[in-house]
């Protein structure tokens, strides 16, 4: 879950191309599915449940906009975690970003119900998504956007090989680099 009561910062992290991705196996009771269509429903409550979106609409209106064009990439791109009930309790986007006419992968999207955290979901996930990303964008350095209220959460990308870097996806310098650097900092000393 975010920690919002911290500022906020943007920051972007990578992993090199070809690197071996560590497995995780999923724990006893869940499995992995893909997305299919009227997912989008599932999608947006986890979000929100994470605090991604202050609510449920405000992540369906986000999936139409940024997602719902691309239905047929989602089938093969979009991850979920369902438990032995069949509900679907966390979720991460093996996804894309055109930066200047490239097409780069990008980490996207990862959350997991509070209710469900702490039983080795989002590193199943984090390992799912990574591999996923070699094979559809084979030979290409992988990108991750996260933030200062996700510090939790960076511990483990950079667990799987994802470094926090000093530019934006784009090259471009990142302003608030060194400042989030400093709230990361401090947040990992105080746990």
């Amino acid at each position: 879950m975010l920690d919002k009561s911290i500022p906020y910062h943007e920051i972007w992290m990578t992993r090199l191309k070809n690197e071996p991705v560590p497995s995780v196996r999923l724990p006893e009771g869940f499995r992995f599915s893909y997305y299919q269509k009227g997912d989008m429903s599932e999608w947006a409550a986890i979000e929100a449940s994470v605090l991604e979106f202050d609510n449920a609409e405000e992540g369906l209106a986000y999936f139409e906009q940024a997602f719902a064009p691309f239905e047929e990439e989602l089938a093969h791109r979009m991850l979920f975690i369902e438990d032995e009930a069949g509900r679907k309790v966390a979720t991460c986007t093996a996804w894309w970003k055109d930066v200047d006419g490239q097409r780069l992968p990008l980490f996207h999207w990862l959350a997991v119900k509070p209710e469900a955290q702490r039983r080795g979901l989002a590193g199943a996930l984090v390992s799912k998504a990574t591999a996923l990303l070699q094979e559809l964008e084979p030979g290409k350095d992988i990108y991750l956007h996260t933030q200062t209220w996700s510090y939790e959460a960076i511990r483990l990308y950079e667990r799987f090989g994802y470094q926090l870097i000093a530019e934006n996806i784009d090259g471009s310098k990142n302003e608030s680099y060194q400042k989030a650097m400093e709230i990361i900092e401090a947040q990992n000393q105080r746990e």
